[in-house]
């Protein structure tokens, strides 16, 4: 699947439609005011690190999406942001509702100075586990970028070599602190939730649309009736299914 899905635009941007002013033909309530200064003041706060490591070259954010899933791939993203790169609400993608997060996908996109998504498969997570599926994902996505980061922003890990000859800044919470970090959830979020939507249309027994692939009693009650689908990671089902669940296969 395309990581760089194509959408309509819609409502002509957020800042304009949520905080309309005088020159665009509508007046600021002293509340819409108060609220767009927290919102800028926010945004200062988390372009600290930015401007912290700007010294050192191109900086950009690394964050995933999936790891916690029993169906589905694991997807990274990576995204560069110009300098003093203004997108209102940028936040950790878990803090965002879905309509939120698909409007900032598309803002990123047009925005960014760069942006690209990595994506490892069920298969590949059974094979090398998690964690290592994790890093590979991120590894793919930083080769995959336009431009060669001096800096990588990390959500907390450090990137195993081979390959990886930026900086790198592992930041706990990073999604929350960092506007790169953040887009960069975002970018990995809804790409991953756009190619379960997919999955469900060909599985439709497994409501991969409604949780992504996550451990809801749904899904579990599903896998124990119908048994596992190619997408399913074999090696976080074990407890679910009898022996694996291959004979099962969809």
């Amino acid at each position: 699947m395309d990581s760089a899905v194509a959408f309509g635009k819609d409502e002509g941007g957020v800042a304009e439609s949520e905080y309309p002013d005088s020159e665009g033909g509508g007046s600021m309530t002293a509340n819409k005011r108060e609220k767009l200064e927290k919102e800028l003041q926010r945004l200062e706060e988390m372009q600290r690190y930015e401007r912290e490591y700007e010294v050192f070259g191109t900086v950009c954010g690394i964050d995933e999406a999936g790891r916690g899933p029993l169906a589905g791939p694991v997807v990274a993203g990576a995204v560069i942001l110009p300098r003093e790169c203004q997108i209102l609400y940028l936040n950790d993608s878990k803090k965002l509702s879905e309509k939120k997060r698909e409007a900032l996908f598309l803002e990123i996109q047009e925005k960014a100075t760069a942006w690209a998504v990595g994506v490892v498969s069920p298969k590949t997570i059974d094979e090398i586990n998690i964690l290592q599926a994790t890093y590979e994902a991120m590894r793919q996505a930083i080769g995959k970028l336009s431009l060669i980061p001096d800096v990588l922003l990390n959500d907390a890990v450090t990137i195993p070599e081979p390959g990886i000859q930026a900086r790198q800044i592992p930041i706990v919470k990073g999604d929350a602190k960092s506007v790169s970090i953040a887009a960069a959830s975002i970018m990995a979020k809804v790409t991953r939730d756009h190619m379960m939507e997919e999955y469900d249309k060909l599985y439709p027994e497994y409501g991969f649309a409604r949780h992504k692939g996550y451990g809801t009693a749904a899904h579990i009650e599903a896998i124990r009736q119908y048994g596992p689908c190619p997408i399913h990671r074999r090696s976080f089902i074990t407890k679910f299914v009898q022996s694996g669940g291959d004979g099962n296969d969809r």
